[in-house]
């Protein structure tokens, strides 16, 4: 299996931290492993140096926001506010892309052989458009290497 940079460093991360399965995934135990301080706030989630702000709302949306903010704590640097706006989307992009692989790692999807959106969603604490779009990224993975194997083979 071909899994992208960012799969393989989500997998590496997990692995240094002990983490091989769904029910391992915790907020608390992250944070503390890589020294971040978690404060909840009202509806608003943000990244200032080693505190990780998070809305207070439901379990999935806060561990959707964790994950994406975790990719602003891994890649990025600077105050948002005085970047160009395009920068900050590009950022804002690589959070979001960041944080589907964080918070379903693929590695845990080949393991555990998901089929549907509803067998995510029984493993992991994310909400159904979430899971929905991860599972296409997924699928969509899988079967790109398949044609790119099908070409080479017949080819």
């Amino acid at each position: 299996m071909y899994y992208s940079d960012v799969e393989k460093f989500v997998e590496v991360l997990y692995k240094q931290l002990n983490i091989q399965t769904p029910a391992e995934l915790s907020i608390s135990a992250i944070a503390q492993a890589l020294n971040i301080e978690i404060i909840y706030a009202a509806s608003v989630s943000m990244r200032i140096d080693n505190y990780i702000v998070l809305p207070n709302t439901s379990q999935q949306n806060i561990w959707q926001c964790f994950g994406h903010e975790l990719c602003h704590y891994f890649f990025h640097e600077g105050d948002q506010r005085f970047m160009h706006s395009l920068f900050v989307d590009l950022q804002e992009n690589q959070a979001n892309h960041f944080a589907y692989h964080f918070c379903i790692p693929t590695f845990m999807l080949d393991q555990l052989h998901i089929e549907n959106v509803y067998d995510i969603l029984q493993h992991f604490p994310v909400e159904f458009s979430f899971a929905l779009h991860r599972l296409e990224m997924y699928h969509n993975n899988h079967f790109s290497l398949y044609e790119k194997t099908a070409s080479y083979l017949t080819g």
